[in-house]
C-alpha cells in the first residue's frame, strides 16, 4: 500500500485486506476496529473458531511457526499488511515476505522479531540504547541458570521462557531450593520451547506501569509518536489480573517513562500501538519489556479513552490520524474460566450489568480452563479508586458454568 489514505471496499476489488497473525480477544477487538473503517479482515490462529475468527471475514488455522505454511496463505489471500497479534510466529518468513514486498509487517518484520524474543529486546534495551533495566543473564540449561544466578544476578530474582505470553512460565525466585521448579515452569510455560530463560535481577518497584506508545502520521504526514495516559495494573505470577487508567506517575518520573518508550518505539519504526511496560521507584524508572501491538492491561483504555488502543492501532496502521486523550477514570478486572470445559457458559451477567457505570467482554473462548481469561469487566468512576471497586464487582458476579450442551 502506498501512503495515500484510499481505503476499499471489503470483499470487492477494491478492497484494503489485512491480515491478523493470531486472533484472540485483542486481535477480535483489533478485526472489528478495522471493519468499522471498511477493511476486509482475515483472521489467522492455531486452533479453530478463535475470538477472531467469529468476526472476521475469513478465518484459517494453520501452524504459524511453520514458515511454508505460512507464505503459502499469505500468497492466497495477498494481504496488504500483516498484524502479528502472538509471538509463536515464523519471523524469519515474516522477514522474507517484507523484504520481497509481498505485504507490509506491522509494525515492521524487524521488531516482530526482537520482541518475540526476551534476549533481543532486552539487548537491544540495554546494550544498544543503554537504557536502565534490571541486571538479567541467559541460561539455556538448569545448571547454567544455578549458576548464572550464584554468580551473578543473586536473590530474589525472576525466571521467565525468552518467549511466552500472559506472563506464562515466569517465576519468582527466593533460594536455590526453588530454581529448579523455576526453571521447569519456565520449560512448560514457553510458546516455543526455546530451552532458554532470562534471569533478571529483582528491582524493587512501587508499582509497574504499562505505557502505550502510538507511532501514527501527524497533520503533516510525519511518523510522530503519541502517549496514552499510563496504565497501572496487577499482574499475579505474570499474568495481568487488574488494570486501571490513569495511574498517577510524578512529573519526572513520567518524563523518563516517555523518553524510554519513546526510544525502544522509535528504533524498531513502522505504525501502531506498542505497550510498553516499565518499573516505577520514587522518581526512577527502569524498562521491561515491550509488545508491538495493542496490550492486554490496556483492554481498560475501551472505557476509558475516547479512542480505545484497538481504534488507535487500526487508524495508526491505516495512515489516519490518532486521538489518545482520556474520556474518564476506568478499570478493568479479568473474568477467569474457573473450570475446565469446552462448552462454558455464564451465568450472572445482567447482575455483573448493574454495577454502576460497568461493562463486559465475554471472549467466546471455545475452551475454558481454570486459569484462561475468559471475559473482562470495565468499569468507570469519578476516579480510579472507584472504577477499580466496580470493575472488581462486576467480575465477580460473572460465574462460569458446564454448559448443558454435549
Amino acid at each position: 500500500m502506498s501512503d495515500q489514505l484510499i481505503i476499499g471496499t471489503p470483499l470487492c476489488p477494491s478492497a484494503t485486506r489485512v491480515m491478523l497473525l493470531g486472533s484472540g480477544e485483542l486481535g477480535k477487538e483489533v478485526i472489528i476496529a478495522l471493519q468499522r473503517l471498511g477493511i476486509e479482515t482475515i483472521a489467522v490462529d492455531r486452533y479453530p473458531n478463535a475470538p477472531g475468527h467469529q468476526v472476521a471475514h475469513r478465518a484459517h488455522v494453520i501452524n504459524m511457526t511453520d514458515g511454508v505454511e505460512l507464505r503459502k496463505l499469505v500468497e492466497r489471500e495477498r494481504p496488504h499488511i500483516i498484524v502479528p497479534e502472538i509471538e509463536a510466529l515464523d519471523t524469519s518468513m515474516l522477514m522474507e515476505i517484507e523484504r520481497r514486498g509481498i505485504a507490509r509487517v506491522i509494525p515492521t518484520a524487524r521488531a516482530a522479531q526482537l520482541t518475540m524474543n526476551r534476549e533481543g529486546i532486552r539487548r537491544l534495551a540495554a546494550e544498544t540504547l543503554g537504557l536502565p533495566t534490571s541486571s538479567y543473564a541467559f541460561a539455556s540449561c538448569l545448571k547454567e541458570l544455578r549458576q548464572v544466578i550464584e554468580s551473578s544476578i543473586g536473590y530474589p530474582c525472576v525466571v521467565k521462557p525468552v518467549m511466552s505470553s500472559s506472563g506464562k512460565g515466569q517465576s519468582k525466585i527466593n533460594n536455590a531450593a526453588e530454581v529448579e521448579a523455576a526453571w521447569n515452569c519456565a520449560a512448560n510455560g514457553g510458546r516455543v520451547n526455546q530451552g532458554r530463560v532470562i534471569v533478571e535481577g529483582f528491582v524493587p518497584f512501587d508499582y509497574e506501569i504499562t505505557q502505550l506508545a502510538i507511532r501514527a502520521r501527524g497533520s503533516s504526514r510525519i511518523i510522530e509518536t503519541y502517549f496514552c495516559e499510563p496504565i497501572g495494573h496487577i499482574q499475579i505470577d505474570g499474568d495481568y489480573v487488574e488494570s486501571w487508567q490513569p495511574q498517577v506517575v510524578p512529573p519526572l518520573a513520567l518524563q523518563r517513562v516517555r523518553h524510554i518508550a519513546e526510544q525502544v518505539t522509535g528504533n524498531l519504526g513502522g505504525l501502531g500501538v506498542f505497550g510498553v511496560e516499565l518499573f516505577v521507584k520514587d522518581e526512577e524508572v527502569w524498562f521491561s519489556e515491550v509488545s508491538p501491538r495493542p496490550h492486554d492491561t490496556g483492554m481498560v483504555t475501551m472505557c476509558s479513552q475516547i479512542q480505545n488502543e484497538f481504534e488507535l492501532h487500526a487508524r495508526a496502521i491505516l495512515g489516519l490520524t490518532v486521538n489518545t486523550d482520556l474520556r474518564a477514570p476506568g478499570a478493568s478486572a479479568v473474568i477467569y474460566g474457573q473450570l475446565e470445559d469446552r462448552a462454558i457458559a455464564f451465568t450472572g451477567v445482567d447482575e455483573a450489568l448493574r454495577v454502576p457505570l460497568s461493562d463486559l467482554r465475554l471472549f467466546g473462548k471455545p475452551r475454558s480452563l481454570v486459569k484462561r481469561r475468559m471475559g473482562v469487566a470495565l468499569a468507570n468512576g469519578v476516579d480510579t479508586v472507584e472504577a477499580r471497586k466496580r470493575a472488581n464487582l462486576a467480575a465477580s458476579r460473572v460465574i462460569p458454568v458446564t454448559s448443558a450442551a454435549d
